[in-house]
């Protein structure tokens, strides 16, 4: 048995494919819970999401109305659009310009959460959504 013969077996056991979509699916989850947290039924924002947008998560040059709806809805949208595989690097981009904007401006003491989030993220900006995504179906590529 070759010293390569181990790698092989994992990399059957596990394929690209599966990994993207545990990545899709791992990082929608965060970015979706936590845009439940903002709303009440299906996306009325609640009051204390405003007060979190006026206090905690100000931002520079984007009124805190405006910041906590946007938020909001890319919370709930991008986070579909990864489970789907579909628009995956656009996506997957916007969830990464949150992180960035998130660790700069609200939380910058939380890098380690926010490398980990970008962790699940740039391999989906590099290689897209993967063989199990509606990217690839839509591309009418095969493998």
């Amino acid at each position: 048995m070759s010293a390569t013969a181990p790698a092989v077996v994992i990399q059957r056991l596990l394929p690209e494919a599966l990994l993207l979509l545990v990545a899709r699916v791992g990082i929608a989850a965060v970015f979706f819970l936590s845009g439940r947290t903002k709303v009440s039924g299906f996306l009325d924002l609640k009051p204390s999401t405003y007060t979190l947008f006026r206090s905690e998560y100000a931002l520079p040059l984007i009124p805190p109305d405006w910041a906590a709806h946007l938020a909001t809805y890319a919370e709930h949208l991008f986070p579909l659009l990864l489970v789907l595989g579909l628009l995956t690097r656009p996506a997957a981009a916007a969830l990464l310009g949150m992180t960035l904007v998130i660790e700069v401006f609200v939380y910058p003491d939380a890098w380690p959460v926010h490398l980990t989030w970008a962790g699940l993220l740039l391999p989906l900006l590099a290689y897209g959504g993967g063989a199990w995504s509606l990217d690839r179906l839509l591309s009418g590529k095969r493998s």
